[in-house]
């Protein structure tokens, strides 16, 4: 009776091990590819197989601070939702960010999007942004070094404008197009003062 009882128990922990490793394989391929419908989530975390965070997609109140290799930055006000991108030490290199609301006093706020991406350890070196609310309007492409080099949009008077800085952010040539059509071409000295205005001959 020993010896079938051995035997016996040999078997059923074998068969419960074999059933128990199938289980968790077929568990674990199911996490690898699931197709849903639909999904509500406060915030979702890309990360590496190392655990390094690369991207977050995030609602406002989930919305982190700026994380600097894999350390967050004390909490600052970030109104808005969206997506942030991580380089490849956990640090912030850009995102893709979009709210808007109205206040109390009927006011549109804090209503726009902003897609940009950062220089290593520094600011962001491109922007595309779009602004129009009580405080802001405008619209276009922003190109950085360590100021504003490029910007090239709509500002909050109508204007289309292309304006080119010196590395010193100051504003040196400026193409324009006013809102009642009027175009321009202004040059300015290391002070902001315009130095030349090129406009079109006047019609008859």
């Amino acid at each position: 009776m020993q010896i079938v009882s051995q035997k016996f128990l040999l078997i059923y922990s074998s068969t419960v091990s074999t059933a128990l490793a199938v289980v968790i394989l077929m568990s674990a391929g199911a996490h690898k590819g699931q197709t849903f419908d639909e999904i509500d989530v406060h915030r979702i975390n890309v990360v590496e197989p190392d655990g390094t965070l690369r991207m977050v997609i995030s609602n406002k109140a989930s919305l982190p601070g700026v994380i600097v290799k894999g350390k967050e930055q004390p909490p600052n006000d970030r109104p808005q939702a969206g997506m942030i991108f991580y380089n490849d030490e956990g640090s912030e290199n850009g995102g893709l960010i979009f709210g808007g609301r109205m206040n109390e006093k009927g006011q549109v706020v804090d209503s726009g999007g902003s897609l940009s991406f950062d220089k290593y350890g520094a600011n962001q070196i491109v922007q595309l942004a779009g602004v129009d609310d009580a405080n802001d309007r405008f619209a276009g492409l922003a190109v950085s070094d360590m100021r504003r080099r490029i910007w090239v949009g709509r500002s909050d008077d109508g204007s289309a404008s292309v304006s080119l800085m010196d590395a010193k952010g100051k504003k040196r040539i400026e193409m324009q197009v006013t809102a009642d059509g009027d175009p321009s071409l202004e040059f300015f000295d290391g002070n902001g003062l315009v130095v030349q205005r090129l406009v079109p001959d006047a019609k008859p």
